[in-house]
C-alpha cells in the first residue's frame, strides 16, 4: 500500500482528501502546517507528496525544495487556487513530477498520483562505479519492470450499433504495434478506449503512462517527454526519466497532442522515426520500444492544412484512427453508462442508491449531452450525493438537464455528425456531386471534403 502525505491548511478539505484516497488504497498521513508537515517527511520515507502551494506559514515553493532535498526519489505533486503556469513551471523545474489546479476532480487526482507511482515503479536507477576523476563512468542505468497495476479498464460494453462498432475495432487494432488516433468529441472516453487497446495488446503486462499534452507547458515539453540529467538545467536536482523510458515496453497515450507545439512537434516526430531518445543534457542516446496512441478532438487535417500541425507527423500517428461515437450517438447505451456511473459514485461516496425515477429517466433521454459521458458522470455522482432516499429524483438534477430545450436548437432531431452528414449530400447534390464546387459552398477545403465522406461513408 503506497504511503502518502497531504499537506494542506484547509483541514475540512484535507480530512475530506483523505478518507477518499484511503478507499482508493492509499495510506494517507496529513499535515496543516509546513513545520508539522518538515517533521513528519523528515521521518518518514513517503512515495508521495501532495502538497499545496499557497501555504499561510511557509513558501510553498521553499517546501517543495526541503522535500526534495531529504528525498529526492519522492514523486510530489502540488496544489494550487491559482492556475499560473510561471508557479507551476517554477514548481516542475524545482522537481514536482506534476501539478493540479483547484478545484479539481477526485478521478483527476487519482489518474495524477497513479501515474506518478507508475513511473517511480517502473524504474530501477543504479548509479554507475565513480571513475578515478570522481565523476560517473556511465549514466545511471534505468531497468524496466513489467507495471504490476496492468488490470483490465472498466470499460462499459454498449448494445448500440456504434458502441459495438468501437469495440470491433478495438479488438481489431488492440494485438498489432500500429500507432492509433482517436478523435471524437470532449468527454466521449478516448482515454478509456486507449486503455482498452493496451489491456488487450501483447503489451498488457507492462505500463501505460497517460499523459495530457494541453496541460504541459512548451518549456517542460522536452523534459516531461524525454527525462533530464542532474545540474542540466536549474532546478534539475536529480536524474528524471521522461515518459517515453516510463511507457518503455507499454504503451504511452498522449492526449490532446494538437496543443503541442510546432519544436515539440519535430522532437516527437524524430523519437518515433529512430525509436531513440536523449535526455536534457545528455549526449547518450537511449533505445526505446513503445506503442504510441494519441487522441484529439480538434480536426487534424485541418490543423495540417493551416500548417500548425505538421504533416509528417500526422501519417506518423494516424497509421489507424477511430472516432469514438458521441453519447447521442450511441443513446440506446444510456442504461448501461449511467448505471454503471450510479455504481461508482456509491463507492465513492459511500452511499447505497439503488437506482433512478422514472421522471429521472425521461429526462436523461430527452436531454442531448453536449459533455458526452464526462457530462453524465458528474450528473449522475452530484445527483446520489444529493439522494437521501433509495432512488435519484427528478429535483437532484441540474437545471440544463430538466430544460434542455435551453440548451439546444433542434435540428430536424439531428445529432451533430447527422447534420454535417446532410449538409455534404445536400451540397452534393446540389452541385450535380462537383467536389470542389461543393466544397466552396460548404466552405471547407476539398481534402477535408473528401476526408469527411470517407468518414462517413458516403456512397455517391
Amino acid at each position: 500500500m503506497p504511503n502518502l502525505l497531504i499537506i494542506e491548511d484547509d483541514a475540512a478539505f484535507c480530512q475530506m482528501l483523505q478518507k477518499f484516497l484511503t478507499r482508493h488504497g492509499y495510506e494517507v498521513e496529513t499535515s496543516f502546517t509546513a513545520p508539522d508537515a518538515k517533521d513528519k517527511f523528515g521521518k518518514t520515507n513517503f512515495d508521495l507528496i501532495l502538497t499545496d502551494l499557497r501555504l499561510p506559514d511557509y513558501d510553498g515553493i521553499q517546501l517543495l525544495t526541503d522535500i526534495k532535498q531529504v528525498s529526492p526519489q519522492t514523486q510530489v505533486i502540488v496544489m494550487t487556487g491559482y492556475a499560473e503556469v510561471g508557479t507551476a513551471v517554477n514548481a516542475m523545474k524545482k522537481g514536482a513530477f506534476d501539478y493540479i489546479s483547484k478545484p479539481f476532480t477526485p478521478e483527476e487526482i487519482v489518474m495524477i498520483l497513479d501515474n506518478a507511482l507508475k513511473v517511480e515503479s517502473a524504474t530501477v536507477v543504479k548509479t554507475a562505479p565513480k571513475t578515478n576523476e570522481g565523476k560517473n563512468s556511465a549514466e545511471p542505468k534505468v531497468e524496466k519492470q513489467p507495471n504490476q497495476n496492468s488490470g483490465k479498464s472498466t470499460i462499459v460494453k454498449g448494445i448500440s450499433d456504434a458502441s459495438k462498432k468501437l469495440d470491433d475495432y478495438i479488438k481489431l487494432v488492440a494485438p498489432t504495434d500500429m500507432s492509433v488516433l482517436i478523435t471524437g468529441e470532449s468527454g466521449t472516453g478516448k482515454e478509456v478506449t486507449a486503455k482498452a487497446i493496451h489491456d488487450n495488446s501483447k503489451r498488457k503486462d507492462f505500463n501505460f503512462i497517460a499523459v495530457d499534452c494541453g496541460a504541459i507547458p512548451k518549456e517542460l515539453a522536452t523534459s516531461e517527454f524525454f527525462g533530464h540529467i542532474k545540474g542540466s538545467f536549474t532546478g534539475a536536482v536529480e536524474d528524471k526519466i521522461g515518459n517515453f523510458e516510463a511507457a518503455n515496453k507499454g504503451t504511452l497515450f498522449l492526449d490532446e497532442v494538437g496543443n503541442l507545439s510546432y519544436e515539440n512537434q519535430i522532437q516527437l516526430l524524430r523519437a518515433l522515426q529512430e525509436r531513440k531518445i536523449k535526455r536534457v543534457g545528455s549526449t547518450k542516446e537511449i533505445n526505446v520500444d513503445l506503442r504510441i496512441i494519441t487522441a484529439t478532438n480538434e480536426d487534424l487535417t485541418e490543423a495540417v492544412e493551416k500548417g500548425t500541425f505538421r504533416e509528417d507527423l500526422f501519417h506518423r500517428l494516424n497509421e489507424f484512427s477511430i472516432q469514438i461515437p458521441s453519447l447521442q450517438e450511441r443513446s440506446d447505451d444510456l442504461v448501461l453508462f449511467a448505471e454503471n456511473f450510479l455504481n461508482k459514485a456509491n463507492a465513492s461516496l459511500d452511499k447505497n442508491v439503488d437506482g433512478f425515477s422514472g421522471e429521472v429517466w425521461e429526462a436523461f433521454q430527452e436531454y442531448h449531452w453536449p459533455g458526452n459521458l464526462r457530462e453524465l458522470q458528474n450528473v449522475v455522482k452530484r445527483a446520489v450525493l444529493l439522494t437521501t432516499g433509495d432512488e435519484v429524483q427528478l429535483d437532484a438534477l441540474p437545471k440544463e438537464v430538466l430544460q434542455p430545450q435551453e440548451k439546444e436548437t433542434p435540428v430536424e432531431n439531428f445529432s451533430k455528425s447527422e447534420f454535417e452528414k446532410d449538409r455534404i449530400i445536400k451540397a452534393l447534390k446540389k452541385t450535380n456531386f462537383n467536389k470542389s464546387k461543393a466544397a466552396k459552398l460548404l466552405q471547407v477545403t476539398r481534402k477535408t471534403l473528401y476526408n469527411k465522406i470517407n468518414h462517413y461513408n458516403l456512397d455517391l
